[in-house]
């Protein structure tokens, strides 16, 4: 009886711990900082949106977890982002060199501004998919690099 009371204790103390350790890594929050790099000027702005799922990547404004746009101060330039849920990410940036928030294009459809994406996924005739920009937020500070691109 009491061999049996010991192992349901043990049980109900590595059972707890376990619920408990999940609990933690669910409330996680953490930084994520983005440094764009291949700027080719310092004309109006850098915008940067997070996604935390496929939907809407990259265009989407509506399904953005976060996004900023800032002045282009310095080359390269660094946008932080703070309370960020561990999870899979992916970002877009782009220079708007008009100050729209747009990303423009010309007549074919081609950019001309300079846009980017985590994790510098080659690109050919379409953005990348979800999957080839995403990353893994799981410390306090996460840093990523985008180089930008120009048509």
């Amino acid at each position: 009886m009491l061999k049996k009371m010991i192992v349901s204790m043990m049980l109900l103390t590595v059972g707890g711990n376990l619920l408990w350790t999940s609990s933690v890594k669910a409330n996680f929050n953490g930084k994520l900082t983005v440094e764009i790099d291949g700027l080719k000027n310092q004309n109006g702005l850098v915008c940067v949106n997070v996604f935390a799922s496929s939907q809407g990547f990259p265009n989407d404004r509506q399904r953005v977890v976060s996004n900023q746009c800032s002045k282009i101060s310095e080359t390269p330039l660094t946008i932080t982002f703070d309370n960020l849920q561990a999870g899979s990410y992916a970002v877009a940036a782009i220079h708007d060199q008009n100050s729209d928030r747009t990303l423009n294009r010309n007549l074919l459809g081609m950019p001309t501004e300079g846009f980017g994406f985590s994790r510098n996924p080659e690109i050919r005739t379409s953005p990348p998919k979800f999957g080839d920009a995403a990353f893994f937020l799981a410390g306090p500070n996460t840093s990523i690099q985008i180089r930008l691109k120009y048509f």
